[in-house]
């Protein structure tokens, strides 16, 4: 593969939404380790296996976009391979059909050993990656994508994560993934407010097309705000005051908070995208370190 096919692969992949399918797993294992023995084989076979859904999801969203006239000369985001004829519609479709066969089989290993419940997470997980943008009644084009988001990459995953460590479940890491999925979702909000004009041409009816640019600041400014307050909770909730040092991460979040508000241009919606991502991560980072502590 040459350096030009590389970087369009690279493209189709959406880096900047990776941070995502690794926050809640992060976080997860961070609290399983607090708790009790850690897992380390376990943690890695489940992060591979969300990364090969959050890659599967992104190739099959470039895919079935493009058939549907989502991804056209007027988008302003990122170029989408296959609408720009970069690659072939038979070969976006082998590659995600590969990365979700890949996810399939890490996740045989974890359903070993987690069993039933961690069988029907995976299942779910790639039936929900594909009926992203596929089919009549897609996530992506309902404004259902928003409460996907949300549940899966928030207390699902760090719920399911937690579990496969532990063999438990409570309360506490069900609202400790809140933060994850509510930060994702303020990922997806960037993305559907940037894309409004295009999308609703293409009859993609996301909660931004629904509502509106307003709407659609209020549910970015509500995620990254609700997001980044939930360790107060978890911190009354587990006792663990370090909790409370990921905190800090509403700071990165206010210049993020005044772009928005501007409605900023395609562009400028780019670089928040990235941003928000980034602050996801720093997210993960600190209530990490406050779980070890």
């Amino acid at each position: 593969m040459n350096k030009t096919n590389l970087k369009i692969w690279t493209g189709a992949l959406r880096p900047k939404t990776l941070p995502a399918a690794a926050a809640p797993v992060l976080i997860g294992g961070a609290m399983a380790f607090a708790d009790g023995p850690a897992q380390p084989m376990v943690l890695v076979i489940t992060f591979i296996a969300a990364m090969l859904i959050q890659i599967g999801t992104n190739l099959a969203n470039d895919y079935y976009d493009h058939f549907k006239g989502a991804d056209t000369e007027q988008r302003i985001g990122p170029v989408r391979a296959t609408g720009a004829g970069l690659v072939k519609p038979s070969q976006m479709k082998a590659a995600f059909v590969i990365a979700f066969a890949l996810a399939a089989v890490a996740g045989l290993y974890l359903v070993y050993k987690g069993g039933v419940p961690i069988l029907v997470i995976g299942v779910a997980s790639i039936i929900c990656g594909v009926l992203y943008t596929a089919g009549p009644f897609a996530l992506g084009y309902t404004g259902l994508a928003d409460v996907f988001v949300l549940v899966f990459f928030g207390p699902v995953a760090v719920g399911g994560t937690y579990y496969l460590q532990t063999g438990t479940i409570n309360s506490v890491v069900i609202i400790a993934g809140l933060a994850p999925g509510l930060l994702s979702t303020a990922i997806l909000t960037v993305n559907n407010f940037r894309d409004i004009a295009t999308d609703k041409q293409a009859g993609k009816k996301t909660l931004a097309v629904r509502f509106g640019f307003r709407f659609a600041i209020f549910e970015y400014i509500f995620c990254v705000v609700l997001g980044c307050s939930v360790p107060l909770v978890f911190c009354m909730l587990s006792g663990n005051r370090w909790s409370c040092l990921s905190l800090i991460a509403i700071l990165f979040a206010f210049k993020n908070i005044k772009t928005i508000r501007t409605r900023p241009d395609g562009e400028t919606c780019n670089k928040l995208l990235a941003d928000t991502g980034k602050l996801l991560l720093v997210y993960i980072a600190l209530f990490s370190v406050g779980q070890v502590l």
